[in-house]
């Protein structure tokens, strides 16, 4: 009966897509306590301190340690609170971020996709949508005016980041022709000849970026991506100098841990969506000069180490720009997203459609 029911092409499918989100879960788990070890560290060397260094070589085993605390701290929740949504908002923190995992291709398909389906990008959109309730809520049901504010001060950042965010990614949708993720990163799969030069062809990586009319809507989605995570310099929800700490000023233990889980997790999906739509996703880089370009594929967890590395890079990135720029007043962030992201990602989607028209295709 077991034989069975395993021989069965659907139950296989399932089981193997159950199993990569485990090992998903449970490595991002991992990567985030790691990944604000780094940031620490790296925020230390910064403002020429340590960093941890107390707990294992290194520190290395300080996330261990501020995992342990945060389990046995004491929790508190406001008398006036509304216990249901208090309760709720930091799971919606989290939440999200899973499920965008599982359409994110790490490397060649099936191997490394856990499902393709042809509306992965509509996916994304809509999970990071969900992101604002979170905060939202978290600030709503604390009963608290400087989460109220927070609360709000997220609506809407988010609201109008999400709209230059949406619009930067119509032109890779142009050019790849779906709305797929995998299919996003097939269609930057080799080498694309850029120019002649003394009688030498010039080939450049197949990737977004790499193409004059993709540049633009990867600097906008760059710059909404931070206003999307709540990150230096757009962290108004936070503002710890104006709100005290924002949304999540009456959160403690591990519902306070939950929310910078969340935190963390976005910044991995969205610097994911970041490479997938302008870096080749999985491929790596391949240059040619002469008479034709070379493209080695590679085995197939290869894509997989230069996807891993391609996100280090992206991560270091979120790190720096927050230890480096300072934050934005809350008039000039909101000035910026609709008076200049918002009329520059318009003008790029008719230059993109004009171009490919123009040369055919990507």
């Amino acid at each position: 009966m077991l034989a069975e029911l395993w021989n069965n092409p659907a139950v296989q499918t399932l089981t193997w897509a159950l199993v990569k989100v485990l090992i998903i879960l449970h490595v991002m788990l991992g990567v985030v306590s790691y990944l604000i070890w780094a940031e620490r560290k790296i925020c230390g060397h910064i403002q020429a301190r340590v960093g941890p260094n107390r707990v294992g070589p290194y520190g290395l085993l300080q996330p261990i340690a501020d995992v342990l605390k945060l389990l046995f701290k004491e929790e508190f929740i406001p008398a006036q609170a509304n216990k249901v949504v208090f309760h709720i908002a930091p799971i919606l923190a989290v939440f999200p971020a899973i499920v965008t995992f599982s359409v994110i291709p790490m490397g060649p398909p099936p191997m490394f996709v856990v499902t393709d389906i042809n509306v992965g990008l509509l996916l994304f959109l809509a999970m990071s949508s969900l992101g604002v309730y979170a905060i939202v809520l978290g600030g709503w049901a604390s009963n608290n005016k400087y989460a109220l504010l927070g609360g709000l001060r997220s609506t809407a950042q988010m609201i109008s980041y999400e709209l230059a965010m949406g619009l930067s990614t119509i032109p890779v949708l142009l050019a790849s022709g779906t709305m797929s993720l995998v299919g996003i990163v097939q269609a930057q799969e080799g080498v694309y000849k850029l120019a002649t030069v003394a009688g030498f062809e010039l080939f450049l990586p197949n990737w977004g970026i790499f193409h004059g009319y993709l540049v633009l809507p990867f600097v906008i989605f760059l710059i909404t991506a931070f206003a999307e995570t709540n990150r230096a310099p757009f962290d108004l929800p936070e503002a710890e100098g104006e709100l005290v700490a924002g949304f999540h000023t009456e959160y403690s233990s591990m519902k306070w841990a939950l929310f910078f889980l969340g935190e963390y997790m976005n910044m991995l999906v969205i610097s994911s969506i970041a490479i997938t739509l302008f870096f080749g996703g999985y491929h790596g880089p391949s240059f040619g000069i002469g008479g034709q370009g070379f493209w080695a594929p590679g085995p197939a967890w290869m894509g997989l180490v230069w996807f891993l590395l391609k996100l280090g890079a992206f991560m270091f990135f979120f790190i720096w720009v927050r230890w480096t720029f300072p934050r934005l007043r809350y008039d000039q962030l909101m000035n910026f997203g609709w008076k200049v992201l918002l009329p520059a990602s318009i003008v790029n989607v008719l230059i993109a459609a004009l171009w490919l028209f123009a040369r055919g295709g990507m």
